[in-house]
């Protein structure tokens, strides 16, 4: 394939790679490359292992833009090798990070990168630094009794995804590449003693930074006091350094901001229906990004209690409407292991913040959706109502959000006229025939009302509410069922999927005619199909 170059993109190999991380921390003082219990360390200088014949599948345009990277000239070149670990580039110098974490809700013991190896840094076209990091590349000291690899379904989940958030308006680790390895992985995707080969594959992940609450948690919990500040010092200096030099005060403005974008990506993955699935302390961002995409889902039909992740099906800790407080709970976690920086006062302080954040932000956004004005500091009827009547029957969340714009305002409508936009976000047509019916016209009474009298007070037309509205609803999200159509033609060696959902999905605010079949219910033959409904961990 030949590709003509922009000259203000060069290809991967022509990058001076740097090593800020590697030459800044405590490195394990051991090589061995076998799962072990790593001390005092922040990490360990491992090399991704080779794969038997890497291919490119599918790249990132977008993000290679960004960093400056130019899209690879051929699917088997050196690029190929790099993004799918069987070679290293000058300048790299490989590691996997050493973290702990709370694993639904217990304390888990070290855990650390398992199956991510980070090969280096990078500067993008502005300047900012970037570490490109390979999920699924072989085995680390921190792989316990995995084999470091991932396979293709959980991979073109997590390619998919990373960049789908990234176009949605959502803080989230970005995905450059996705190489397939010419290997095969066993793996027991259900959990049930029936473990069988699927194809591997390899993911770039990028992001300014992977370290997570629990790379903290891990120093705190062994009284590694000096490596604890050490990271911490790093992180302030190197991804907030607009707070100054570390000191008492900057430790808690640290914190303090830590909470607010914490908050400000819960309140995100709210808005726009999202699970995350397995929200555990090591799991969560220090930079407040969304990141480790594993059993995630959408919500198809909305409901709070819901969770995509078949390991949380019993507790149900991590669903839908969980999501604000674990993400409360993860910080208070957090806050313990950062205790011998912060005085007590700072650590309620940035706790507080959350709290504030999240209660200030989530209204606005929720106002946003339903084109409204914020109520601050009331009970809001019109809302409590609206999600009582989503939750009574199965309602497509996507789809209600994104037709409520196209609702009539004016008084004195019947109630057929103002339910029929929304027929579509419903699974069984035939409860808009009785008492949902009746329930849900007067909703819709009270919602127009009330958005009559705030543009009335505010000046804001029609026009700009449904503009405003359709900024908030997206209107294409990376169902479950439809990522599994694309993995599937992938797994049979068609990457058109992938492709298509790339294209759609950099676009998901804006109507795309020729992607209406992906605007659309989840089909019966996905409503309990592996990969289309819940989700095990298995990768």
């Amino acid at each position: 394939m030949n590709t003509v170059v922009p000259p203000t993109l060069r290809p991967l190999a022509d990058f001076a790679f740097d090593d800020l991380f590697v030459r800044s921390l405590a490195a394990d003082a051991s090589g061995e490359n076998v799962p072990r219990q790593v001390p005092g360390a922040v990490y360990s200088r491992v090399s991704p292992s080779a794969t038997a014949t890497p291919r490119l599948l599918a790249w990132s345009e977008v993000l290679g833009v960004q960093l400056g990277i130019a899209r690879p000239a051929s699917t088997e070149g050196i690029e190929a090798r790099v993004l799918g670990g069987s070679d290293v580039l000058q300048g790299m110098r490989p590691y996997a990070a050493r973290y702990g974490g709370h694993q639904f809700g217990n304390w888990a013991g070290q855990l650390g990168d398992g199956r991510a190896i980070t090969l280096g840094e990078i500067l993008d076209r502005e300047g900012r630094r970037q570490e490109l990091q390979l999920k699924g590349a072989g085995r680390t000291p921190y792989s316990r009794f995995a084999d470091g690899r991932a396979v293709l379904r959980s991979s073109v989940r997590e390619f998919l995804c990373s960049e789908a958030m990234f176009h949605l308006g959502i803080p989230t680790t970005r995905a450059l590449s996705l190489v397939a390895t010419g290997e095969g992985v066993v793996r027991d995707m259900f959990y049930d003693g029936r473990p069988a080969t699927e194809p591997g594959a390899v993911v770039c992940r990028v992001a300014p930074s992977f370290v997570r609450f629990g790379n903290f948690e891990i120093f705190a919990a062994l009284d590694e006091d000096e490596n604890l500040r050490a990271l911490a010092d790093w992180v302030i200096r190197h991804h907030y350094p607009e707070l100054g030099e570390p000191s008492p005060a900057v430790y808690a403005a640290w914190f303090a901001e830590i909470a607010r974008r914490t908050a400000v990506m819960v309140a995100h993955w709210m808005r726009v229906g999202f699970v995350h699935g397995v929200m555990n302390t090591d799991n969560m961002s220090i930079l407040g990004l969304t990141i480790d995409y594993g059993p995630y889902g959408w919500l198809e039909g909305f409901d709070f209690g819901w969770t995509p992740n078949t390991t949380d099906a019993q507790s149900r800790r991590y669903t839908y409407g969980q999501q604000p407080q674990i993400a409360y709970w993860n910080l208070s976690r957090l806050a313990a292991a950062l205790s011998g920086l912060l005085e007590e006062d700072a650590l309620q302080a940035g706790m507080k913040v959350y709290r504030d954040t999240f209660e200030s932000v989530w209204p606005r956004m929720l106002a946003d959706k339903l084109g409204i004005a914020v109520q601050a500091g009331e009970e809001d009827a019109v809302l409590a109502d609206m999600f009582g009547l989503l939750q009574e029957t199965e309602t497509d969340m996507t789809i209600f959000f994104r037709e409520l714009a196209q609702v009539p305002l004016a008084a004195g409508l019947d109630a057929a006229t103002r339910i029929a936009p929304l027929r579509e976000a419903f699974y069984q047509a035939d409860v808009l025939e009785g008492e949902h019916a009746q329930k849900l016209a007067a909703w819709l009474e009270a919602y127009a009302a009330r958005a009559r009298a705030d543009m009335a007070e505010s000046g804001e037309t029609q026009a700009q509410r449904r503009a405003r509205m359709d900024r908030s609803n997206p209107k294409y999200v990376l169902r479950n069922w439809i990522a599994q159509l694309a993995i599937d033609a992938a797994t049979a060696g068609d990457v058109g999927g992938i492709e298509r959902l790339q294209r759609v999905l950099q676009r998901p605010y804006e109507e795309q005619p020729e992607a209406q079949d992906l605007y659309a219910r989840r089909p019966e033959w996905a409503r309990n199909r592996a990969g289309c409904s819940a989700l095990s961990c298995s990768s």
